[in-house]
C-alpha cells in the first residue's frame, strides 16, 4: 500500500482495514469460477466484472500526504510538460467512460463500467492535488464534450489508456532509478499505478466479450470501430513527430503536448539519463 495514503488515513482517521483488504485483493485476487472459462461466456463477463469491482480501493485522493520536495526536485516536477494534458485526459477518460456506462442495460457490467469511470475521475482529484501541493501552473482547461458515439469513446479511452500507460509504466521506473523523481513521490502514485493495470485487464476482457457476444456481422463493424480508433491513435502519435522542434523536445504551447504527455516526459527525464538509459 501506498506509504503516502498510510499517512494520510492515519491524519484522517479513515478505516485503515477498509483500505488495506482493498490493497491486499488487488494483488492477490483469483476468479470464484470452477474450471475453465470459456471466452465470451456469463462465467467470463462475471470474472472480469468481479475484478474490477472487488478490488477496488476506497481510498480519498483527499487524504494523500504529497512528500516534501526539495527545490532541485521540485524543479524537475514542475518543468515537465505533462501536466496540462495528464488532467485533460483523465478529465477526457472519465467522461467517455461513464457516458458508455449510461448506455449499458447489464446491471453488473454497468456497475464495474461505473467505478472504472469513478476511479478515472478521482485520478483527475489526485492530479489536481498535485498540481496544488507543488504550485504548478496550468493553462485553463476546456470544456469536457460526452461523446456523440459512447461506444467508440469508451474504445478511444481503453485503447488510449493501454498505450500510454505501457510507456507510462516505464517511464515512472526510469524516473525513480535516475532519481528524477524521490522514491517517496514515486510511492505516492502507486495507488494510481495499481488501478490503471486493474483498468486494461477489464478493457481487454471487456473487448474479447463484447465481440463474441455481438452477431456475426456486428462484428465486422466493431472491428472497424477498433481500426478507426487506432488510426486516431496514430494520427495522434504522427502529429506529435511532426510537431518536434530542433533538438527532439516538444514546442512550448504546441499541439504536442497537448496530445503525448508520455512522450514528452521521457524525452525530459531521458535528457537526464541518457538515451541508452531510456531505451533499456
Amino acid at each position: 500500500m501506498s506509504q503516502a495514503i498510510e499517512r494520510g488515513r492515519a491524519a484522517l482517521d479513515l478505516n485503515a482495514a477498509e483500505v488495506r483488504a482493498a490493497d491486499r485483493a488487488a494483488r492477490t485476487w483469483a476468479a470464484g469460477e470452477c474450471g475453465p472459462i470459456v471466452l465470451g461466456s456469463e462465467a467470463h463477463k462475471r470474472a472480469f466484472c468481479r475484478m474490477l469491482l472487488d478490488t477496488h480501493n476506497p481510498y480519498r485522493p483527499s487524504i494523500v500526504d504529497w512528500p516534501a520536495l526539495d527545490p532541485e526536485a521540485r524543479d524537475r516536477l514542475v518543468s515537465l510538460p505533462i501536466w496540462d494534458i495528464a488532467m485533460q485526459t483523465e478529465g477526457n477518460a472519465s467522461l467517455r467512460v461513464l457516458s458508455y456506462a449510461n448506455s449499458v442495460a447489464d446491471p453488473l457490467l454497468r456497475e464495474a463500467i461505473e467505478i472504472d469511470g469513478f476511479e478515472e475521475t478521482r485520478h483527475k482529484q489526485v492530479l489536481s492535488n498535485l498540481v496544488a501541493a507543488y504550485a504548478i501552473r496550468l493553462a485553463p482547461e476546456p470544456e469536457y464534450l460526452p461523446p456523440k458515439y459512447p461506444e467508440w469513446g469508451f474504445l478511444l479511452a481503453g485503447f488510449c489508456e493501454c498505450v500510454d500507460t505501457f510507456f507510462a509504466f516505464g517511464l515512472f521506473a526510469a524516473a525513480k532509478r535516475s532519481g528524477f523523481f524521490p522514491p517517496a513521490l514515486v510511492d505516492t502514485f502507486e495507488p494510481v499505478v495499481q488501478e490503471e493495470g486493474r483498468h486494461i485487464i477489464f478493457f481487454v476482457n471487456w473487448v474479447a466479450w463484447h465481440r463474441r457476444n455481438l452477431p456475426v456481422w456486428r462484428r465486422v463493424f466493431f472491428a472497424a470501430k477498433i481500426v478507426s480508433v487506432w488510426a486516431f491513435l496514430i494520427w495522434e502519435r504522427i502529429g506529435f513527430a511532426r510537431g518536434l522542434d530542433g533538438d527532439g523536445g516538444a514546442q512550448p504551447g504546441s499541439a504536442t503536448q497537448d496530445n503525448n504527455f508520455v512522450f514528452t516526459g521521457s524525452r525530459a527525464i531521458g535528457s537526464r539519463r541518457g538515451d541508452r538509459h531510456m531505451s533499456e
